[in-house]
């Protein structure tokens, strides 16, 4: 296996065997979760009953299309699995996570949820979290002195680097929550919980892409084949 989508695809398939006949799905956002909405749609079209929370409009949409059964999180409050993909997979399961933008909800639908699963190809698996640019999403209201305040609290814990706010064409990029991100290049962030601490007590700070202590297992696919992590797998 070396075609990066056969990776997404493997990887899925395994995903898939966790999922049961009746459960409460929370289905991620990207293009891995995607290639697992298409596998979870042939389930559906066989005969598997499962009702489905997309954590982005995008995701929705394609489950739409496939005729998979949604529901809210409002609705069904309480899931039973989410899979989901991640932009990094780190040590003991801490995850960067909202290169897609999606990373509020996908993290409000992974805490409503039993377990949550992360579907991967290798490359996304790292000793240190920090290559991709940490997704922070923001409100726009006084977007400025947010910035101002990340930096500060990067630099108190050592990082810096260059942060942008991420773009659609010549506006800034609009989540499905109506905020806007900023993506920050810290580079290697060897304490994500000490950052993700910092970040949640920045009050224009609505939410981060680090994701600490809320996958319970990371199905990642390479070359040589498929293998899955726990929090206790060495990376």
């Amino acid at each position: 296996m070396t075609d990066a989508k056969t990776l997404k695809i493997e990887a899925a398939r395994v995903a898939l065997g966790y999922v049961e006949d009746g459960m409460k799905l929370g289905i991620g956002t990207g293009s891995t979760a995607e290639e697992f909405v298409r596998l979870l749609a042939t389930r559906v079209s066989s005969g598997m009953k499962i009702v489905g929370v997309p954590t982005s409009e995008r995701t929705a949409a394609l489950c739409r299309e496939l005729s998979v059964p949604l529901s809210t999180l409002d609705e069904t409050p309480e899931l039973d699995l989410t899979v989901d993909g991640a932009d990094e997979v780190g040590p003991d399961l801490t995850l960067i996570k909202g290169g897609g933008g999606a990373l509020l909800r996908e993290k409000i639908v992974a805490a409503a949820s039993r377990r949550m699963i992360v579907i991967a190809d290798e490359s996304k698996v790292v000793d240190v979290l920090g290559t991709f640019p940490l997704p922070i999403e923001v409100n726009p209201f006084g977007l400025r002195a947010t910035r101002i305040a990340i930096e500060a609290a990067a630099a108190r814990l050592g990082l810096a680097g260059e942060m942008r706010t991420r773009m659609a064409g010549q506006e800034p990029f609009v989540t499905d929550g109506g905020h806007f991100i900023i993506d920050a290049s810290f580079g290697r962030i060897p304490a994500p919980r000490a950052l993700a601490e910092a970040l949640n007590a920045i009050p224009g700070v609505v939410e981060h892409g680090l994701f600490i202590g809320l996958a319970g297992a990371a199905i990642i696919a390479g070359r040589n084949g498929v293998r899955t992590l726990d929090a206790g797998s060495r990376i």
